[in-house]
């Protein structure tokens, strides 16, 4: 583009390169700032790369870089930029949840929980880094030190809800059925009605061999959404156990019909990935002072 080679091309001497750098920085950081914020990322990224080479300690315009590569779905350049502000700020909680999360969308759980575990060595009352230390574990499939985890999470703070709702599947994900029974009774609650609790307490029903209740909360769970494919998926084997072998049918068939509407994993994480950057504006880690 002209306006890079206006910043970096022609020759220019050594003394007018001084001045001219700090003042090239802050356009070409504005310029991806304002276009962050209008979601065109490429340009975004351009950006903060060729001011990160006139600054390359400037760690709020790294944050904004790794910002970009996610929403453009280039998670490893995204934790590599992480990775760096985490070097030069290590007791800084917001920016290792960052790389956590990071980790998470890459589904490199090992990563994942090296961050927490470092995260708690800054602070450990922080309810959300137990959470993202839960769900590293899941993932690596440490159903015991994932129950362990949201329960100091839930001891910190009693209505963290997203954590007792991972806790209530972790649960149950461990054949601890009247456990995760307890989980889902504490959140319909305090949040009746919402799709993913409803979906817990059916999967609860279902495990207890009680067909004709799952199925009544399976029945919740479409009311809430009625495009959720593991709710058809599941109510057509309540409905086969009590004999209603037409709606299992049914529920079967919608689940396989929705099943093949659906894109690709991959181009469904990428596409979750851009849709969740678009939803804000630019967001900082740290103060760069």
């Amino acid at each position: 583009m002209n306006f890079f080679r206006a910043l970096f091309g022609g020759n220019k001497s050594k003394k007018e390169e001084k001045p001219n750098e700090s003042k090239n920085f802050d356009v070409l950081k504005y310029d991806g700032v304002r276009a962050l914020k209008q979601h065109q990322f490429d340009y975004a990224v351009q950006c903060f790369v060729h001011a990160l080479q006139l600054k390359s300690d400037d760690l709020e315009c790294r944050d904004y870089l790794s910002q970009a590569y996610i929403a453009l779905g280039d998670l490893s350049q995204a934790y590599e930029q992480l990775q760096l502000i985490a070097d030069a700020r290590p007791d800084n909680v917001a920016v290792l949840l960052r790389l956590a999360d990071v980790a998470y969308m890459m589904e490199n759980y090992t990563a994942m929980a090296d961050v927490a575990e470092k995260a708690l060595l800054v602070d450990d009352n922080n309810v959300q880094i137990y959470y993202y230390y839960a769900k590293a574990c899941r993932g690596l499939g440490d159903l015991t030190n994932a129950i362990a985890m949201l329960t100091k999470a839930l001891k910190l703070k009693d209505d963290f809800d997203t954590a007792r709702l991972l806790r209530g599947e972790v649960l149950l994900e461990n054949g601890d059925i009247d456990e995760a029974d307890e989980d889902a009774d504490i959140l319909l609650a305090r949040i009746d009605g919402n799709e993913d609790v409803c979906l817990l307490k059916a999967r609860v029903l279902k495990a207890k061999g009680d067909a004709a209740n799952a199925e009544n909360m399976y029945n919740k769970v479409l009311e809430a959404n009625p495009f959720c494919i593991e709710a058809f998926a599941e109510r057509a084997i309540v409905r086969r156990q009590q004999g209603n072998e037409d709606g299992a049918k049914d529920d079967e068939a919608t689940a396989e019909e929705m099943r093949a509407s659906v894109p690709q994993d991959d181009e469904g994480i990428e596409q979750k990935i851009k849709e969740k950057m678009q939803q804000a504006d630019p967001y900082k880690v740290f103060n760069n002072d």
